[in-house]
């Protein structure tokens, strides 16, 4: 089964709280004995939480278009709920924006599980590639069910239980592979053009969130070596905690890693942020008139030691928050590959019958003011997982000498510790990464 809130187009850190927009609300006049019946009246709602709030990523909105779409809408007769909810998905897909959905009150309901960390499934996150709309795996939870038998990152999954996804919504999925705890699921998926099937036993997982060590080098230096798994409702004193503790073991530097983290809870990020940044913007909101909603560090970051911090293409949403307030301000270097590109801020709404929707109404900003959707987060410096391509690594050989990006931070994090050592300042803005790494 997958949660919900762990899919990367609908993380609760991407959830504004908001109120039902009232039915007529500063919206063009329309004959309003026409929207009287329930049907027409959901449809109308819906209109008018897109014709408000919106915001548009794909360039397929038209504001006189979607008024004339009402029109159309309205002056039709719809039987029952249903013939309105088909009506309210042929709406929504002429955004061609996956993120803004109608859900109907089983999907709404799933929708509201909260993110504590804990969750019944197979321990998967998905994604529909907008290009070719196929279910891709963005990244498994270690440990899971799906982990231990070895689904992977950029997985298809191109069948569940004999059924053909192709053409699914990711709602029709989510129902396919959710079930109660202890029952089978199979899974075909497709890897380098091999289809390989698996069954899955759906379990209970509980997430450990942060988990840390010390790296103590020959040179006497020690690498505190952190890694966030997910950004849930625990993470912010989980991470809190670690610093903490790393910091009394005596560590000299810092390696953040956020490879394969899907994102999660919007506070989560910027709490974190705020317990490596002393100072600077960690990320603004932008809607689509233009509102912004700027969110700084406090001035009380729990260390102001080196910092490296990992990132790959599976790193996304709110590790993008982190991963770019931490680029942006000069307080450390990125290694890896570039990120997901997931920027786009969901507002999950209740409708009056019951049902809801979720609306795409801003985009996320780095302190640069660089799109994190679609574009991503570039790494300062380029490295690949393996340094040779036909080596495998494991989850335990993460932040170990097998593990070719943590080496290259950890390099670069020795070459600035030896420079503060000569009394040099820590700027990783003036530093040359690349020249660094070839001496």
């Amino acid at each position: 089964m997958i949660n919900f809130r762990f899919k990367i187009y609908n993380l609760r850190s991407l959830f504004l709280a908001s109120l039902i927009v009232p039915i007529g609300f500063g919206l063009p006049a329309h004959n309003s004995t026409i929207i009287q019946d329930s049907p027409k009246e959901i449809i109308d709602q819906v209109w008018q939480i897109i014709y408000r709030d919106y915001m548009d990523s794909s360039g397929k909105y038209n504001s006189n278009k979607w008024i004339d779409l009402r029109q159309k809408l309205l002056s039709k007769s719809y039987d029952n709920k249903q013939s309105a909810y088909e009506a309210i998905r042929g709406m929504l897909a002429s955004l061609d924006d996956p993120y803004t959905r109608f859900l109907d009150k089983k999907e709404f309901s799933q929708m509201k599980i909260d993110t504590s960390g804990e969750l019944t499934g197979i321990g998967i996150q998905i994604s529909i590639d907008e290009t070719s709309k196929n279910i891709v795996v963005i990244a498994t939870i270690e440990g899971s069910p799906a982990y231990n038998v070895g689904v992977l990152a950029n997985d298809l999954i191109i069948s569940i239980d004999g059924y053909e996804t192709k053409g699914m919504s990711i709602e029709n999925v989510v129902n396919l592979i959710r079930g109660k705890q202890g029952t089978e699921v199979s899974i075909g998926i497709l890897r380098a053009n091999k289809i390989i099937n698996l069954s899955i036993i759906r379990e209970r997982i509980d997430i450990k969130t942060v988990t840390s060590k010390i790296n103590s080098l020959e040179s006497g230096q020690k690498i505190g070596y952190i890694r966030i798994k997910q950004f849930t409702a625990k993470a912010s004193k989980e991470m809190r905690k670690t610093i903490k503790s790393l910091e009394s073991k005596g560590s000299d530097a810092y390696v953040i890693d956020l490879r394969n983290n899907p994102g999660g809870l919007l506070e989560a990020s910027i709490d974190i942020s705020r317990q490596l940044l002393d100072k600077g913007i960690i990320v603004s909101t932008k809607t689509k008139n233009s509102i912004t909603d700027v969110r700084r560090a406090r001035g009380n970051s729990l260390t102001s030691k080196p910092l490296a911090v990992l990132v790959n293409e599976a790193s996304a949403s709110a590790s993008e928050i982190l991963s770019g307030a931490i680029k942006d301000n000069n307080r450390g270097f990125l290694v890896g590959k570039k990120t997901y590109g997931k920027g786009l801020v969901q507002s999950v709404r209740p409708l009056m019958d019951g049902t809801g929707l979720t609306v795409t109404v801003a985009k996320y900003l780095t302190p640069k003011g660089i799109d994190i959707h679609l574009n991503g987060i570039k790494p300062n410096i380029k490295a690949n997982l393996t340094k040779n391509k036909n080596q495998i690594i494991t989850n335990n050989d993460l932040g170990t000498k097998y593990d070719y990006q943590y080496l290259v931070a950890e390099k670069l994090l020795l070459k600035i510790l030896d420079r503060k050592s000569k009394a040099q300042s820590y700027l990783p803005s003036k530093s040359n990464f690349e020249k660094a790494l070839a001496n």
